[in-house]
């Protein structure tokens, strides 16, 4: 009790104060551990660094939010969906752990406006703020342990922002994004699939390459040629956001 009543009080004596009040009004505590939440709302581009020099960026702790949110979500729709199958619970994960809810989440809790970034106003925002957003459950789950991070995630952020009716509906059809880009953008895709036997399990599986302009740009696996061109168009999809990505954070080169 003392101890809780002493981090309140050291919180709001921090330049921070608006920052750690607004977590607690949003997630519903106080963070223990402050630093972990400063450097979950730091995007690489910022270019901050220590006094040593070391960089200072959240995506550490993107990667373990990465596997805490995967496996909260994995849980929660097989209790939430007690009859379904696992192809319709794989595509809702798939679903629910996209960078574009991530990014409305952080945008409808306003917690983005917390986000330190050079690419602001970009279309990188997408891929930062649902950066940042699993930077935060890493943070979370770091300083209150993984079933406080469990009901944060569940309790307070799916059952108040997120509609799983309107999320089911999500188009998840990667083939068909890919082509629509593509046409948008006036690039010829090219799918070229074959079906190859595996040596272990004698089990035929196809392979699928997509080219974009002369360009590999994913690869899927399947039993099936839909399943490996779905696969194939959503790696190529990722590679096509990452490049996006750094193309918006390359400097700016003055003659």
């Amino acid at each position: 009790m003392i101890k809780s009543l002493f981090n309140r009080i050291k919180l709001f004596s921090s330049h921070r104060k608006e920052f750690y009040s607004f977590l607690h009004d949003t997630l519903g505590f106080y963070p223990h551990n402050t630093h972990l939440f400063d450097i979950a709302f730091v995007h690489r581009s910022a270019s901050l660094s220590d006094s040593l020099g070391n960089a200072i960026n959240n995506e550490r702790l993107e990667y373990l939010g990465d596997a805490i949110l995967g496996a909260v979500v994995a849980e929660f729709l097989y209790k939430r969906f007690p009859q379904r199958g696992e192809g319709f619970l794989t595509q809702m994960r798939s679903k629910l752990v996209n960078r574009a809810i991530l990014s409305d989440l952080m945008k409808d809790m306003q917690l983005d406006q917390f986000v330190k970034s050079r690419t602001i106003g970009t279309t990188a925002n997408t891929s930062i703020y649902g950066d940042a957003f699993e930077a935060l459950i890493g943070a979370i789950y770091l300083d209150q342990g993984f079933e406080t991070t469990k009901q944060i995630i569940t309790k307070r952020i799916f059952k108040t922002y997120l509609d799983l009716n309107k999320i089911e509906e999500i188009d998840n059809n990667y083939k068909s994004q890919l082509i629509e880009w593509g046409q948008k953008n006036k690039y010829e895709i090219s799918f070229n699939t074959s079906e190859e036997e595996n040596a272990k399990s004698k089990i035929s599986q196809f392979i699928t390459s997509i080219v974009i302009e002369n360009e590999e740009k994913g690869i899927g696996y399947g039993l099936s040629k839909k399943e490996s061109q779905q696969n194939a168009a959503r790696e190529a999809l990722k590679s096509i956001e990452v490049q996006e990505a750094a193309s918006d954070n390359a400097p700016i080169v003055n003659n």
